[in-house]
């Protein structure tokens, strides 16, 4: 038999009274309760992940929403971009960069209660690698040739060949762990060892997350008790939404001419970050006159940069010579190696034998970027005779068809998001069809070692083959735009990988 106290009067008026000293103290401090318990976030993004398993699929939102949050990998990528221990606590390399020894953390599980151990890292690794793979980065596992598990704790990955950025790349989203149980399904309902649950999708418009009760790493103390990602694309809505306090915060804000209008607002602040985001003019380098070197150069020296940036993004960016960002291992300032000058960019093409120039057409996603630039670089090729036409190319199916897949096109345009893939240049086939055995050579060598130092000098060689051969245009690098309350802690201002990590972020009391 169950028995129900009531609680007497006095136990309310005690009640009321430690209540009433928590209000006042609270407001003694300025603070509302609400405020003071604040644990939810509202998340703005231009774009809506097309699924939420970025080990399936390539689109940069996809990890923007779950990596790190819903999905963790056996090492991450902080945000200075070092490699730090994750699922794997530790590991070990043999001396001749065959044999990765993996000791994983004890007592993980997925959100739906099954085990992460060293059986579920193999499902995962094998999923990545295997041959009815999907993977968008199954070349980064191609070397792993078998894998072991001798004990629950304990993986070891077994290479053909040495792989000097192997580590690198298990930090990526394309890489994290998956359960055997639930990763058929993560595309619409995502299960991760990380800090949030899914929760829900509201296609079109928001994307919910919780806080996981049971999460594994105890030296973490997340804030956060619910974030939902919100999916606004239009521009002036975006900064709408955040005037307004419908959004929190506005990690990559998609305007940069809207960012003076936060100019004193005193509950919002702007923040200018680093990123990967490489925007480039790709050419198709077995079209003509494309296929000839001296075109491609004299295209570049018909470009100032510093011009193209404040035209396409408000003046935010930082110009590039080759395809690498000041974020990079190994980075070389190589903008002067082809520097703007129209003088010798008309007697290289005089020299190539278009001494009147040459007419094409400039394939351009309809990404804001992208036709900005292309506006701007048309009326610099115009100064040295050559016609460029601008094609409006929806993105992604329109231009994945025509440009990547169907390498269709002249010139295009595109932002790279990818961290250290200047390797793209030698994989084949590729959209830009450019053929370099001595560049090839050198992405062969960068494999080989693991030394950062010898990996940074080839890095340097390998852009430098890229600055004088101009396979792209190479324009300049786009900023993290962040804007956000000024009462929100923790949020990434720079971006080594593209990623909301909400594992830190908290709100002032």
């Amino acid at each position: 038999m169950t028995t129900f106290l009531r609680p007497s009067l006095g136990d309310f008026a005690r009640r009321l009274a430690c209540g009433a000293a928590l209000s006042a103290g609270l407001l003694m401090l300025g603070l509302t309760p609400a405020e003071a318990a604040k644990t939810t976030l509202n998340l703005g993004m231009s774009v809506e992940p097309t699924g939420l398993d970025p080990t399936i699929a390539a689109p940069v939102a996809i990890g923007q929403v779950t990596w790190q949050n819903i999905f963790e990998g056996l090492v991450a990528i902080d945000e200075s971009g070092k490699i730090v221990p994750q699922l794997a606590k530790s590991w070990e390399i043999s001396a001749d960069g065959l044999t990765y020894t993996f000791k994983l953390q004890s007592g993980v599980k997925f959100h739906d209660g099954e085990a992460f151990d060293s059986a579920a890292a193999k499902f995962a690794l094998d999923r990545a690698r295997g041959k009815d793979s999907v993977n968008p980065q199954k070349r980064f596992f191609a070397t792993i040739a078998s894998i072991d598990t001798p004990d629950p704790q304990t993986l070891v990955l077994h290479l053909s060949s040495p792989t000097g950025s192997l580590l690198y790349w298990l930090g990526w989203p394309s890489a994290v762990m998956v359960g055997p149980k639930s990763s058929a399904n993560d595309k619409t309902t995502p299960v991760g060892t990380g800090p949030f649950k899914f929760s829900s999708w509201a296609k079109g418009d928001h994307v919910e997350l919780t806080k996981s009760p049971d999460y594994w790493n105890k030296s973490v103390d997340v804030k956060l008790e619910k974030v939902t990602f919100r999916f606004i694309s239009d521009p002036q809505a975006e900064a709408a939404a955040l005037k307004a306090g419908d959004v929190d915060a506005f990690p990559e804000f998609a305007a940069p001419e809207l960012m003076s209008s936060f100019d004193g607002d005193p509950r919002l602040m702007t923040k200018i970050g680093n990123t990967e985001l490489k925007v480039v003019a790709g050419m198709n380098n077995t079209r003509k006159p494309f296929d000839d070197k001296r075109v491609r150069q004299a295209l570049m020296m018909a470009l100032d940069r510093k011009t193209i940036i404040e035209g396409a993004w408000s003046g935010f960016g930082t110009a590039i010579g080759s395809h690498y960002t000041p974020n990079d291992p190994g980075y070389k300032d190589l903008t002067g190696t082809l520097p703007y000058d129209t003088a010798k960019a008309k007697a290289l093409l005089a020299e190539a034998g278009y001494p009147n120039g040459f007419s094409f057409t400039i394939k351009t996603p309809q990404m804001a970027y992208a036709p900005r630039s292309a506006q701007v670089m048309q009326a610099m090729f115009a100064d040295i005779g050559v016609t460029m036409n601008i094609e409006p190319t929806e993105f992604p199916a329109k231009w994945v068809q025509d440009v990547f897949s169907g390498r269709n096109y002249d010139m295009t345009i595109v932002a790279h998001a990818e961290p250290l893939d200047i390797d793209i240049y030698s994989r084949d086939p590729y959209y830009f069809n450019y053929k370099n055995p001595d560049f090839n050579e050198l992405m062969k060598k960068i494999q080989l070692t693991a030394d950062p130092v010898e990996q940074n000098k080839l890095y340097g060689e390998a852009q430098t083959i890229l600055a004088e051969d101009v396979p792209a245009l190479f324009l300049f690098v786009m900023p993290k735009l962040g804007v956000w309350d000024k009462k929100l802690k923790g949020l990434w201002e720079s971006e080594p990988i593209p990623s909301n990590v909400l594992t830190n972020v908290s709100w002032e009391d």
